[in-house]
């Protein structure tokens, strides 16, 4: 397969929502390093009068072996990853309660229609695809909706005050932990 046609593949397929390929020029850059590592190869070069070449790869035997590997661990293993909204729920504090209550109920309606949406792609395709295909779509639901009800729990506790900092308060808490770990 071509590079512009595994994008197309992938953007067809919805896998877009997992595999960042905005820019084909990082497909070209990742089949590069698989090429260069072996582990994929050119299966053949193809030409039509007025289009440019399209070069086909298929993977190589280390290349399958590579790749399943990398599945078990993956598939087996947790890992540590980084997302960015952990970062700003430790931060919350830099903004004021109702500062960050509204961009949390931002994030709510974001979440409710990306599930909906997610909601409604599972229905329709449901009997068209099957679900071994549909697995991430489940998965991402599944994410997404813990952290929907994390997000409307905390929500709920700032709105009621049960949740509340203001700048004296930070300051005290501050002093209070800096003078113990003196």
């Amino acid at each position: 397969m071509h590079p512009y046609r595994i994008q197309q593949l992938i953007k067809e397929r919805g896998k877009d929502q997992i595999i960042n390929v905005r820019q084909r020029t990082s497909i070209y850059q990742t089949i590069e390093r698989l090429l260069r590592d072996g582990q994929i190869s050119v299966k053949e070069t193809l030409r039509e009068t007025g289009k440019p070449d399209r070069t086909v790869y298929e993977a190589t035997k280390e290349g399958r072996e590579i790749l399943i590997e990398w599945l078990r661990e993956v598939l087996s293993t947790p890992i540590q990853e980084f997302p960015n909204f952990p970062v700003a729920i430790s931060y919350i504090s830099i903004l004021s309660p109702q500062d960050a209550l509204e961009k949390l109920e931002q994030r709510l309606d974001v979440l409710e229609k990306t599930i909906h949406q997610i909601d409604n792609n599972l229905q329709t395709y449901k009997s068209i695809i099957p679900r071994l295909f549909m697995l991430e779509s489940e998965y991402q639901k599944a994410v997404l909706a813990a952290e929907l009800e994390w997000v409307r729990s905390a929500s709920e506790d700032i709105r009621n005050g049960s949740l509340f900092w203001n700048d004296e308060w930070l300051r005290d808490i501050s002093e209070r932990l800096t003078s113990k770990e003196e």
